[in-house]
């Protein structure tokens, strides 16, 4: 009787164990990118502002996230499959919470939002047409001005980048 049930169970077993692995099959984990284009450039990003250095800061953080996402390998102008070209529009600095001392006659603002927006386009040298045509994208974060407001203000800026360059990078590889 043992025996029977023992039997009973492990075909059981084996047969869920098959039903698992064969529903599995035509899942694909991985890139959803275009599957000729491998690898990009990211040229200069052009900054439409006065703030200084935003436009290193898109530049590196859209070099940065596109490592990480890893579908595409990030190379020389000449080695690459596209070339991505970005463009900073605005940078606007607003108050997002506010502080008063002495019955509201000293005033300063607690923290701040950065608000990065820019435009973008991904093309092929060979094609005539945009492999992706110009889009907008913005990012935003926010700092506390502790100390120094001109340092924590440029780390504002570069998070906002960085979350600007997140939503490049997921509009370029998932574009299909």
């Amino acid at each position: 009787m043992r025996m029977k049930n023992f039997l009973v169970r492990f075909i059981m077993a084996a047969m869920a164990l098959s039903c698992v692995v064969l529903s599995g099959c035509g899942y694909n984990i991985g890139s959803m990118m275009h599957p000729q284009i491998k690898s990009i450039y990211i040229a200069p990003v052009v900054n439409e502002t006065l703030t200084s250095f935003a436009s290193a800061d898109m530049r590196n953080m859209l070099s940065e996230q596109f490592v990480i996402d890893g579908s595409l390998k990030v190379k020389d102008q000449k080695e690459a499959d596209c070339i991505l070209y970005c463009k900073i529009l605005d940078v606007k600095i607003t108050e997002a919470a506010q502080q008063a001392y002495d019955n509201d006659r000293l005033y300063r603002a607690a923290e701040w939002t950065v608000n990065v927006s820019a435009e973008f386009t991904v093309i092929v040298p060979s094609r005539k047409e945009p492999l992706i045509p110009k889009r907008k994208v913005s990012g935003s974060a926010n700092f506390q001005a502790f100390g120094d407001k001109t340092t924590m203000q440029s780390r504002g800026i570069r998070q906002a980048c960085r979350d600007a360059a997140q939503m490049v990078v997921q509009y370029t590889t998932e574009a299909w």
